[in-house]
């Protein structure tokens, strides 16, 4: 069985190193042009991510075009082996198009259009702003789609924002009537009866805002849906004139770290690879593990948005940013670590923002691969070298991926509604929270996970997790009780099956579609004050093999059996002696319901006790030190480990009794591993994992 998928591009089908490039800043230092492509080849860069925001530059004035900077770049590329990552550069506008045609600029929620100036300020639904794009967008594929430096399309930059302009205002309410056919249907279900907030026709609908209306969920619900679908269609109309000229030249955009104002579900299709940019604070997080889990959550939600399909690092920084509070440098081995742990949960690429830091500007001191002295000579340009270096090691594992036996729900609608509802504990839903506590336990075990949405299909797990399932959108309940009758092991959570698809209550009883499934009814939760606890005691003999007590915090969901068993109750309060953690056998399979938010060790120790029952596989089958992860890729013949020390310490670490070779180093690896601080080691094994 193979678990290969092609490479980025059939044109140079390796891992991809470098960053974003802005020769654009430069036109006027040629020396600096050339000293790049040396600086380029030494640090075993081969590819760059050109003209991002470079529309200035290309059209300085209307119907005026400056091509001549970037054919002369693209061949330099070329000449030396350098590849190009060409992007489209709507993510700013020149001021003249802004001066022409103000309707391109944004209207925000206090019904103010913006000025000319910063980035992704403009309309995702103006006329002017699809046509000039599309027209700008046709001339770059008809010059270059078929120039042998550039392998893929960049589309527009890290894309967000909304507008509530009159455009937008008229295409939402066309999307409204698209999805409801009729008034009628829309009031019912946004429940409009309440506060008499009903409307007569889709003409008197504004867009939410805090000038207006923003108390219907249902409806804010609904515009997010839109602003979604509004960018998407957006991003394929820039793609038209790219795919019509060259379709076979590969497409991405890049993604943003736990992004919530975009279902980026939405864009999988669309788009031919995944890629993301990723900016942890390394060296700031009192738990430096904890950070590099959620950043492993985030790596293997793009990797599970294309069913596994290997995705693109596009930015990273390589030593420091700007932007962030504090700043902190990255300390020796963590640009190296953290560039492997992207690798190790799928990605093809490493890449930076910025190749060369900029002279002015907000960027100027935003970490870059060529620091302002110009040369080579320092220690991130080292760093750098040495990804660069590594990666050229790793070319067998281009294409590799993982088939996980597990995977979490992480449904961006279901986040929207969770955040927008008023009550249980206003401020305080954690939901980001809920998803690193339930993913943390399977990174430290090294047992691989995907990160999926409720819509995605589930017949490939053994073991589905569904943290505040609060949303059950149409056909997701039935899914998971046909993935636990046939065998499947099911975990869900407090606070799940509350609502409906347009945030309507389910009438006859919480949890909604997954009461039959889980055996229980939540009759009430009580949310906990900040400090207040109570106490989750294990049932004598339970099944799982639990012992002792737990404590719980924030939420108690106050639950009845109906066919399940209750493996844990509460200690404390009225509601001493109720379920509290609980276990339904149905059909071939099992579903767990964890009725309150509970403190460390709870989740470390019930899924791990989980792991042990379904023999679920870990990448190493024996215990890890704290901070150590073991992550893996496999082409169904070899399997490549990656064991990383995200601790703050030395570690030791006992591998299995499988034969291992060391990727990076070469040769034999003994069964201990020594891990100094912020260490990874590569390993290969003949494939055992699937």
């Amino acid at each position: 069985m193979t678990l290969k998928f092609p490479p980025i591009s059939p044109k140079f089908p390796q891992m991809l190193h470098g960053a974003d490039y802005n020769p654009d800043q430069w036109l006027d230092y040629p020396h600096v042009l050339e000293e790049d492509i040396r600086l380029m080849k030494l640090s075993s860069s081969n590819v760059m991510s050109v003209g991002i925001f470079a529309w200035a530059a290309l059209e300085p004035e209307e119907g005026v075009y400056t091509f001549e900077w970037m054919d002369q770049l693209l061949d330099r590329f070329a000449a030396n082996g350098i590849y190009a990552l060409l992007a489209t550069p709507s993510g700013a506008r020149p001021a003249w198009m802004s001066q022409k045609y103000p309707e391109v600029l944004r209207v925000e929620e206090n019904g103010i259009r913006n000025l000319h100036g910063a980035r992704h300020n403009h309309c995702f639904t103006s006329p002017v702003y699809r046509a000039k794009v599309q027209e700008m967008n046709r001339k770059l594929a008809e010059r270059y789609s078929d120039h042998p430096a550039v392998i893929g399309w960049h589309i527009s930059n890290e894309f967000g924002g909304e507008c509530h302009c009159d455009y937008c205002t008229e295409a939402f309410q066309q999307w409204l009537e698209k999805r409801y056919g009729t008034i009628e249907a829309l009031n019912n279900a946004w429940w409009t009866s309440f506060w008499a907030h009903k409307y007569t026709n889709f003409g008197q609908i504004d867009t939410p805002t805090y000038r207006g209306e923003k108390a219907v969920h249902g409806m804010n619900l609904d515009w997010k849906r839109f602003v979604t679908d509004q960018t998407v269609d957006f991003c394929r109309h820039e793609m038209e004139p790219l795919r019509e000229i060259n379709p076979e030249l590969p497409i991405t955009t890049n993604f943003m770290l736990d992004f919530e104002p975009l279902n980026y579900w939405k864009f999988a299709d669309l788009l031919d690879m995944i890629s993301w940019d990723a900016y942890p604070t390394w060296h700031d997080a009192k738990d430096q593990s904890e950070l590099a889990a959620w950043i492993g959550f985030n790596h293997d939600v793009f990797r599970s948005l294309k069913g596994g399909k290997p995705f693109m690092l596009m930015e990273s920084t390589p030593s420091m940013t700007n932007w962030q509070p504090v700043s902190k440098l990255k300390k020796p081995g963590m640009h190296l670590l953290a560039s492997m742990q992207a690798v190790a949960h799928g990605s093809d690429t490493v890449q930076y923002f910025q190749w060369r830091k900029s002279r002015g500007s907000s960027e100027k001191l935003h970490g870059a691969v060529v620091d302002h002295v110009g040369h080579e000579n320092t220690r991130v340009f080292k760093d750098v070298t040495d990804v660069g270096q590594a990666l050229e090691q790793l070319q067998e594992v281009v294409g590799t991926s993982v088939r996980p036996q597990v995977a979490i729900i992480n449904d961006w609608e279901n986040r929207w509604a969770v955040k927008d509802s008023q009550g249980p504990r206003n401020g305080g839903i954690h939901y980001e929270e809920t998803m690193k506590r339930h993913y943390r336990p399977f990174w430290e075990m090294g047992v691989p996970t995907d990160i999926i949405d409720s819509e995605c299909s589930f017949d490939s797990y053994k073991l589905l997790i569904a943290p505040m399932l609060y949303m059950v959108r149409p056909g997701v309940g039935e899914r998971i009780e046909k993935f636990v009758q046939e065998g499947g092991t099911f975990v869900a959570t407090y606070w799940s099956g509350i609502v409906d698809e347009s945030d309507l209550c389910f009438l006859e009883g919480f949890p909604g579609p997954l009461r039959k499934t889980l055996g229980i009814w939540s009759e009430e939760i009580d949310s906990l004050h900040d400090g207040e606890k109570n106490s989750v005691v294990m049932s004598e003999g339970n099944k799982l093999g639990l012992q002792g007590e737990y404590e719980a915090y924030e939420l108690c969901d106050l639950i009845h059996l109906e066919g399940a068993e209750a493996l844990a109750v509460y200690g404390d309060d009225f509601y001493a002696g109720r379920p509290a953690l609980t276990v339904n056998q149905f059909g071939e399979g099992k579903a767990y319901y964890v009725a309150s938010r509970n403190t460390e060790p709870f989740q470390t120790d019930f899924f791990k006790k989980l792991v042990e029952q379904e023999g679920l596989k870990r990448v190493v089958e024996t215990e890890l030190p704290q901070g150590v992860t073991a992550q893996l890729r496999s082409d169904g013949e070899s399997d490549y480990v990656f064991v990383m020390n995200f601790s703050e310490a030395k570690q030791q670490v006992k591998l299995d009794e499988k034969e291992y070779e060391d990727v990076l180093a070469g040769g034999k690896v003994a069964n201990e591993l020594e891990l100094p601080l912020h260490a990874v080691r590569i390993l290969k094994r003949k494939a055992s994992f699937h």
